[in-house]
């Protein structure tokens, strides 16, 4: 399962102060059970605009690390709501359909 955000940085902030809390933050929430990874990816040509990424076992994994309030994280990421905009694309399920290329020489 992957869970999928959007993160606008606020003028006269940079991503990079986003990232820092970012990381802190995904070091922590990795440690729940079922927690496979993140990624932050930064938009092309819109150096202020990035996609989050992180993947789970299940969503139902996610949502108890959602509901077991660690303070920690909550203070993180309070610490940095004053400089980005966060919107929740959502929950996705593995997919379904993988198309791979064929190795036309074969």
């Amino acid at each position: 399962m992957k869970y999928i955000f959007e993160v606008q940085i606020k003028q006269g902030f940079r991503a990079e102060q986003y990232a820092d809390a970012w990381v802190r933050a995904s070091e922590l929430i990795q440690q729940a059970p079922g927690a496979r990874g993140t990624e932050l990816h930064r938009k092309i040509g819109e150096p202020d605009k990035m996609i989050a990424i992180a993947h789970w076992d299940s969503k139902a994994q996610r949502d108890a690390m959602q509901e077991n309030h660690n303070p920690e994280i909550d203070r993180i990421i309070r610490s940095a709501a004053p400089f980005v905009e966060i919107r929740v694309l959502g929950c996705y399920d593995e997919p379904e359909w993988v198309v791979t290329p064929t190795n036309s020489e074969e």
